[in-house]
């Protein structure tokens, strides 16, 4: 086995380093500054093969740390860099939904990088979460600067459509489990305290069955997965009630800040609300969702009438949006599906409550260059919960992609193979099994893209 490892490395060592030409010579170097208050981080090793990888970050909660970085993770980082490539990443310079100033800032640092180091031989863009979105909108608006991309749990649904989804589940959770409460969806004056009500109120829901099947209604019409602990196995489909307290815990410990704070820090960027639901039949969305018949079931067992509640829904008054906001969050961003002629390569886990799995369908179903983009799926629970050797496999994909013109090594059986080869090498890139596995995810609840809507 450790002999196969060695070959497989060996491959993967050549698809990560190959470039066309002569390798520039520049480091080592470790280069940290700032540009138009944005912190930046270089890092060019002393074998630099003429390559660089340039990373976008995250969502960065406004008020907390924001330092640069240069890659996801220190392991995958340590491997590229012996690999001979070179890593940057801008801090961006802002927090929040910045991706107004990440496009800005992203491209700021690769001309610096390009006038200090020289214009490497190939730069691909990568990220994680908003990061991915940042990647794919690099991808749009600046093709020219780019060899390839490899956006990872990306925000591919775009802002118009992520925030929409987020006001149905709002919606929902209002009108069913707090009519009479002054918690607000949109327009948010006191981040805080609204999601402190927002809070306790989830948590009186929680403890009851009618709580619990109406919490169950608002996970279904965002199409939250039942999966929540990434060492664990995946709840059943027909375990209703672990799917269901999953789906709280996604709630409680992760969306509810988004949905019911962070969405005053979007608001106050866009001028106004971005979301609105006045078009939404949500007997509709409940039919569409992976999670009707688990609805369905914890209904019946709390004695609750299904079919009230969905016409309560559509009896409530709706929500409208800000236009120029709506302008706003579509500039910074929705897809077109250009990909400027450049080869994509996505992945995303099966059961992240964070950003959807069918993010990714809602961006394969807009790109008009269907060869140019591939999509993998890791088996697991959680945001962004790839492991380095997934990372490390995909990304050999991408680049083997740009070296031979053709797609190849793409199976599930081919990725976990490579992953599964590094870990047998150094077990830090591997803290757990290799997961990729064949998938397709259902259709995005809310979709919204640019040539459906113009703009």
């Amino acid at each position: 086995m450790r002999a196969y490892a060695l070959r497989l490395l060996a491959g993967l060592a050549l698809a990560l380093g190959s470039i066309s030409g002569t390798a520039a010579a520049a480091g080592p170097v470790n280069d940290k500054g700032s540009i138009g208050g944005a912190a930046y981080e270089i890092e060019i090793p002393a074998n630099w093969n003429g390559s660089l990888l340039l990373y976008s970050h995250g969502y960065v909660t406004p008020g907390s740390d924001n330092p640069a970085r240069d890659v996801g993770d220190p392991a995958t980082g340590g491997v590229l860099l012996n690999q001979g490539y070179a890593l940057a990443g801008s801090a961006y310079s802002s927090t929040g939904w910045a991706v107004k100033d990440a496009l800005h800032d992203q491209i700021a640092l690769l001309d610096y990088f390009d006038k200090t180091y020289g214009v490497p031989k190939r730069t691909i863009a990568w990220g994680h979460s908003l990061g991915g979105m940042i990647t794919a909108g690099l991808v749009q608006r600046d093709a020219s600067r780019f060899a390839g991309a490899l956006p990872m749990c990306g925000v591919l649904a775009g802002g118009v459509g992520v925030w929409n989804t987020a006001l149905d589940a709002e919606f929902v959770f209002k009108t069913l489990l707090a009519p009479g409460s002054s918690l607000q969806l949109v327009n948010i004056t006191d981040p805080s305290a609204n999601l402190h009500q927002a809070e306790v109120l989830l948590a009186q829901a929680q403890g009851t069955p009618q709580g619990q099947a109406r919490l169950a209604l608002v996970a279904a019409v965002g199409d939250l997965p039942g999966w929540f602990v990434p060492g664990s196995p995946e709840p059943p489909r027909t375990d209703f009630s672990a799917r269901e307290l999953n789906q709280f815990l996604w709630d409680q410990q992760v969306d509810f800040p988004f949905l019911f704070a962070l969405r005053a820090e979007l608001e106050f960027r866009a001028g106004g609300n971005p979301s609105w639901n006045t078009d939404v039949d949500y007997d509709r969305q409940l039919a569409r969702s992976i999670n009707r018949d688990e609805v369905r079931a914890l209904y019946r067992a709390a004695g609750l009438d299904l079919q009230q509640d969905l016409a309560t829904l559509g009896a409530a008054p709706r929500i409208d949006a800000s236009p120029s906001a709506v302008d706003y969050l579509t500039q910074n961003i929705v897809f077109n599906g250009d990909l400027g002629g450049l080869p994509v390569l996505t992945i995303h886990t099966t059961g992240d409550g964070l950003v959807l799995n069918q993010d990714e369908q809602a961006y394969a179903r807009i790109v008009d260059e269907r060869q140019l983009l591939r999509q993998a799926f890791v088996h697991r629970a959680g945001h962004c919960t790839f492991t380095p050797a997934e990372t490390l496999a995909a990304l050999s994909a991408l680049v083997r992609r740009l070296d031979t013109g053709a797609w190849s090594g793409l199976s599930p059986a081919e990725l976990n193979a490579a992953a599964t080869g590094l870990g047998t090498l150094d077990p830090a890139l591997a803290p757990a099994p290799a997961a990729y596995i064949p998938f397709t995810p259902t259709a995005f609840p809310r979709p919204f893209s640019v040539d459906e809507h113009g703009g």
